[in-house]
């Protein structure tokens, strides 16, 4: 895995999340490591087929999913991942990962995305052995976004 196949979605996620929520991230460090499942988190997985094949995630504390989602739809405060957060943190996951594969396009790399999936970490046991190039985004005053890309 080449760490720069990650930069389309730090890229795109940066931005995304700037426009949704005025908000600047911050990059933390690039590292390669084992899929993490931790409790409490959420999980938008999004699949990519082409010249890159593989799955992207976007791992999130289920109370900074709450706050994203909240600032997403102009403050209304959710208390609970309902059906309506569930469907705004998969539409965050689709915009992030179509704008990074527009940016890899615009490389010369073709690829599709599938629709997002949304899953709590205790549906994810398939993953648990998967390696992947991950880099957290920390975005201030709401929490953490963490990028997972296990792409070849």
């Amino acid at each position: 895995m080449k760490a720069e196949v990650i930069n389309p979605f730090l890229e795109s996620a940066r931005n995304v999340i700037e426009q949704l929520i005025q908000v600047s991230p911050s990059t933390g460090n690039l590292a390669v490591k084992n899929v993490e499942l931790i409790d409490d988190h959420i999980w938008i997985m999004i699949g990519m087929t082409g010249q890159m094949s593989g799955n992207v995630m976007f791992g999130l504390h289920e109370q900074v999913a709450l706050r994203i989602v909240s600032l997403m739809m102009g403050g209304f405060v959710l208390t609970e991942m309902d059906e309506m957060g569930q469907s705004a943190i998969s539409e965050l996951g689709n915009m992030i990962s179509g704008n990074a594969s527009t940016i890899l396009s615009n490389q010369g790399v073709s690829v599709d995305i599938t629709p997002p999936q949304v899953m709590k970490s205790a549906h994810m046991t398939t993953l648990s052995t998967a390696k992947a190039l991950s880099i957290p985004l920390m975005i201030d005053g709401v929490g953490e976004l963490d990028i997972q890309v296990m792409i070849s």
